[in-house]
C-alpha cells in the first residue's frame, strides 16, 4: 500500500508544472508530500529546442534531470518529502491517476493500482506542434522507429536526426507566424544562408497578439536574412499529402504545397509550427463539462480565477457563470482556459503561483474559519524571442526592443539553475 501520507499530486512538469512543485516541495507542512508524475525522465526545455535543431553540439543542455534537487526543500530544516514519477497518465479519478507502470518501490504494486492524491495541480500542457515533438517522427521521415520512452537520450537522437535532415535541404518552408515558426525561419537562414527559406504565415500580421511594432522588427530582420514572407494566406493542408513535386534546375526534386488563394510553394523541406491543442483527454474524460467545447480555447480546461477546474454553473448565473465541483482539482498552463492569457512560461509560472497558495491554504483553513482565494488576473502579453544567433526582439510592458546579445546555447545553464540543477557545462550531459 502507499505511504499514508497525505499528497499533492502534479500531473506534468514542463514550465508551469516543474514550479509548482519546487514551490509545493519548498512549502508542504509535515506529513506532505508532492507527488510529480512526468512522461519525460527529463525537464524538456522547448523553447530551446529549434534552435538546438539547427545548430549541433548544444542537444544535451535540453534535457535537465528530474532529480531530487529539482524538487528540495529550500532549506535543510524545513521537513518535505517529493517524489518523481516517469510514466504517464492513463485515467483520472476525483482522487487518483492510473499511471502508465507500476512503481513497487513506492508502494504501486501494478498498473491497476492508481497514484492517490488528495489535491491535484493539472499541468499537462498542450500537444505540441510535429517541428518540436520529440514523440514524434523528424520533419517528413517515414522510417519507423520504436515507441518513444520519454529519456534524455532519445531526445538527443531526435534533435541531431533533425539537424541531419535539415543539413541535406536545400530549401525550407516554415509554416506559422508565431514565435516557433519565426525562431526556425531566422536560425535557418542565419546558419545555413544558401538555403532558400520562406514562412508563410495566415494572418497579415506576424505575432498578432503582440504590438504591430513587434511584427515589424520581426520582418525587418526575416528580409536582412533573405527570409521570404508570405502573409495573410494558410496552407491548404490537403496538398502537403498530394505528393506533387518539382525538379529544380540544378535536378533537386523538390515538394510543391499551395495555399488557400492557390499559391503553389516549392521547398525540399516543410515545418509545420502550428496546431498546438490542450493536452485534457484524461480530465475531458473525468469531467466533460469543464472541457471548452469550441472557439480559439476548444479544448482547454475551464478553471475559476483561483485556478480550480470549473464547469458552467447549473444556475445560468451571468454574474458566476462557473461552479467548482471538486474544489482540490487545479489546472495550470497551456491546458487551462486562463482568461485570455498567452501560452507561455512567464504565463504558466504565475498561474502555478496562485494555485500552489491556494492549495496551501486550503490545506491550513480550519473548518470554522474559511480562507479567502486568491484570484489570477493575466499579465499584459511579454515575450522574448530570438532572430538568429545573436539578435532578439523583446516586448514587456507594451514597449518593444531590440538586442543583440544571444549566444548559440541560449543561456541554457542559466535555465538549468532557475530549476535548481547547479552545474558546470561538463555536467550537462547527465
Amino acid at each position: 500500500m502507499v505511504a499514508l501520507t497525505k499528497t499533492v499530486a502534479v500531473l506534468g512538469a514542463s514550465y508551469g508544472g516543474a514550479h509548482a512543485a519546487r514551490m509545493l516541495a519548498h512549502s508542504l507542512p509535515q506529513g506532505w508530500r508532492v507527488v510529480v508524475v512526468d512522461r519525460n525522465s527529463h525537464f524538456n526545455h522547448l523553447f530551446a529546442l529549434p534552435r538546438y535543431s539547427v545548430v549541433s553540439g548544444y542537444e544535451h543542455k535540453a534535457f535537465i534531470p528530474y532529480t531530487t534537487t529539482m524538487f528540495r526543500a529550500q532549506e535543510a530544516s524545513v521537513p518535505s518529502s517529493s517524489l518523481f514519477l516517469h510514466a504517464q497518465a492513463t485515467a483520472l479519478s476525483p482522487h487518483s491517476i492510473t499511471l502508465s507502470r507500476a512503481f513497487p518501490e513506492h508502494g504501486i504494486e501494478n498498473v491497476a493500482q492508481p497514484l492517490q492524491f488528495d489535491y491535484l495541480l493539472y499541468a499537462l500542457g498542450s500537444h505540441l506542434p510535429a517541428s518540436i515533438d520529440i514523440w514524434g517522427p523528424v520533419a517528413d521521415e517515414v522510417l519507423m522507429v520504436p515507441p518513444t520512452q520519454g529519456t534524455k537520450a532519445e531526445g538527443i537522437e531526435w534533435l541531431k536526426r533533425f539537424q541531419k535532415r535539415l543539413e541535406h535541404s536545400p530549401s525550407v518552408l516554415v509554416v506559422g507566424g508565431g514565435a516557433l515558426g519565426v525562431q526556425y525561419a531566422a536560425d535557418i537562414a542565419e546558419v545555413f544562408p544558401s538555403k532558400r527559406v520562406t514562412l508563410l504565415h495566415s494572418r497579415a500580421q506576424l505575432m498578432p497578439r503582440f504590438n504591430k511594432e513587434m511584427h515589424e522588427g520581426v520582418v525587418s530582420r526575416l528580409t536582412a536574412l533573405n527570409v521570404t514572407t508570405i502573409l495573410g494566406d494558410r496552407l491548404d493542408l490537403s496538398s502537403v499529402k498530394s505528393g506533387k513535386t518539382v525538379t529544380a534546375a540544378d535536378g533537386t526534386v523538390e515538394r510543391v504545397v499551395r495555399t488557400q488563394s492557390g499559391r503553389e510553394v516549392s521547398a525540399d523541406l516543410v515545418l509545420l509550427c502550428t496546431g498546438q491543442t490542450p493536452n485534457t483527454a484524461i480530465m475531458a474524460a473525468l469531467l466533460p463539462e469543464a472541457i471548452v467545447p469550441g472557439g480559439s480555447e476548444k479544448g482547454s480546461i475551464r478553471v475559476e480565477r483561483t485556478m480550480q477546474v470549473a464547469v458552467p454553473s447549473a444556475q445560468n448565473d451571468t454574474d458566476t457563470p462557473l461552479a467548482v465541483p471538486h474544489p482540490h482539482l487545479f489546472a495550470i498552463g497551456d491546458a487551462a482556459d486562463a482568461f485570455g492569457a498567452i501560452n507561455s512560461a512567464r504565463m504558466a509560472f504565475a498561474q502555478a503561483e496562485v494555485a500552489v497558495r491556494n492549495i496551501l491554504k486550503l490545506i491550513g483553513q480550519s473548518e470554522d474559519e474559511p480562507v479567502e482565494l486568491e484570484r489570477y488576473v493575466p499579465d499584459p502579453p511579454a515575450i522574448k524571442i530570438s532572430l538568429g544567433l545573436k539578435d532578439e526582439i523583446v516586448q514587456i510592458g507594451g514597449v518593444v526592443k531590440t538586442m543583440a546579445d544571444g549566444v548559440p546555447d541560449m543561456g541554457a545553464r542559466r535555465v538549468w539553475q532557475r530549476f535548481g540543477v547547479d552545474v558546470d557545462e561538463a555536467d550537462m550531459y547527465q
